[in-house]
């Protein structure tokens, strides 16, 4: 018998694993595909290497800073700063019709852009972050009701606080058009205050470092060995069916399968909360140049965009949303070398009804069309990359479900989250997205808190 099983071989799951192995637990990661990583992983086609999900990590800290998530993250890991190999941005901004707001991993370039193009705003916008819970009050409760009521009491104008929430709501939106208070403090936190950062050989160095930390500590992995069903008695779960009819047996399981797809594999939902399933989705075209983006005057790490005053963030009626995006250059860091090929991903909302009815060669012209619509919404924001381009590859919701195994292809799972991680059976427990922590570090710090809380007995 394991002391713990977790299901899912993604940034939590890898640290939930590594963390129980510090304390020489008998740990067993399951995975059901034949790569770890979930979304956040990588794949290599046409002779080039491909991230999948990642754009860049947040909260970044330098070396030698005392507090964060990226320093926790690195403690309770035991790992040193330098293995990450984390290159800082160079710089991004939010386009709106008109106006344009630039941001660094340093607060005081924002507040300065804030103070030059909107100067009613900037006390306002102090007092805003001054009021921001801290990340260890959020803990595992972290608190309720609406980001926007919040930001409205100290902002005033419109096109502002649009500007601001388009950054969050792309990278960290379960809910439509706004944000619960808890998960905008440590989206802001992660994005504005603490900033982007990216490994210099991609999400591919992140991934082999947990997964080497985790199997030199005696944890085991299984690839191909997705979970059919959590077997309990009373209170207790009992063991675990994979897909082959195999069993297994343990102590504590952890999942970080998502919230609705853990009960549905407890098939018992009705003793557990009603938690509505996410809808959005995404998106993302990746294309590689035969120049770096720097070349053609395109120098901004991420560009948050969006065609109107007021930015709409919610399930798309069409297959895709074409009004706002996020367009990211990985080569955009600040390397001592340049990255090899120029690459530009490009995301945007998308509904995954529309693609999920689609038959194989719908499917795949429709992936044709998405692509080269994507590109013409981008190009409004950035110098046009088209001639450029030598090859593609894109992802859609469909392809979000079958890595996540979320329910509607939701990127950031369900809308309102189970920040204790505690489920209806004593020894089952949540970590990840629905665990309230998205993002690359997010997920590693959510794995090592429902690790430390509830495995080792409160280990910090």
């Amino acid at each position: 018998m394991y002391d713990a099983v977790i299901i899912g071989a993604g940034m939590s799951g890898l640290a939930a694993g590594i963390r129980m192995a510090h304390y020489d637990k008998k740990v067993c990661i399951l995975e059901r595909h034949k790569m770890i990583g979930g979304l956040n992983s990588y794949y290599r086609q046409g002779g080039r290497n491909y991230d999948v999900g990642l754009h860049a990590l947040t909260n970044y800290a330098k070396k030698g800073a005392k507090t964060g998530p990226l320093v926790r993250l690195l403690r309770h890991l035991r790992m040193k700063w330098e293995e990450l190999a984390l290159i800082p941005q160079i710089g991004s901004s939010v386009a709106f019709p008109g106006m344009r707001l630039h941001f660094t991993n340093d607060i005081a370039h924002l507040e300065a852009e804030i103070r030059k193009k909107f100067p009613s705003q900037i006390d306002g916008f102090r007092r805003m972050i001054g009021e921001l819970a801290d990340y260890d009050q959020l803990g595992l409760g972290a608190s309720g009701g609406s980001a926007r009521q919040f930001v409205s009491r100290h902002l005033t104008d419109p096109l502002l606080i649009e500007m601001l929430f388009c950054p969050l709501l792309f990278y960290g939106g379960a809910r439509e058009n706004d944000m619960e208070f808890g998960q905008f403090c440590i989206m802001f936190r992660s994005i504005f205050l603490e900033g982007f950062s990216r490994p210099y050989n991609g999400v591919r160095l992140i991934l082999q470092k947990l997964l080497d930390r985790f199997k030199r500590l005696g944890g085991e992995l299984r690839l191909r060995s997705g979970v059919r069903q959590i077997v309990a008695k009373d209170s207790t779960a009992r063991k675990i069916i994979l897909d082959d009819g195999s069993e297994i047996e343990a102590k504590n399981i952890v999942s970080s399968a998502g919230w609705r797809e853990t009960m549905n594999l407890c098939q018992v939902q009705q003793h557990s909360p009603q938690i509505p399933s996410g809808q959005l989705s995404f998106i993302e075209t990746i294309s590689v140049l035969d120049t770096q983006p720097k070349k053609f005057g395109h120098e901004k790490t991420i560009v948050f965009y969006n065609d109107s005053p007021v930015f709409t963030y919610k399930k798309p009626q069409q297959p895709v949303d074409l009004r706002s995006g996020v367009i990211c250059s990985p080569n955009n860091f600040a390397y001592d070398k340049p990255l090899g090929e120029g690459m530009v991903r490009i995301t945007s909302l998308a509904n995954h009804d529309c693609w999920v009815s689609l038959d194989e060669e719908a499917y795949r012209l429709e992936k044709h069309r998405a692509y080269d619509r994507a590109v013409e919404s981008a190009v409004r924001f950035i110098p046009d990359f088209r001639r450029h381009v030598i090859d593609t590859d894109m992802f859609t919701p469909l392809t979000i479900r079958r890595f996540t195994g979320h329910e509607n292809g939701a990127i950031y799972g369900a809308p309102e989250k189970k920040y204790d991680g505690r489920t209806h059976l004593d020894n089952l427990f949540v970590c990840g997205t629905d665990q309230g922590m998205v993002g690359i570090i997010g997920s590693i710090v959510s794995g090592i808190t429902i690790a430390n809380k509830y495995l080792l007995g409160g280990n910090l």
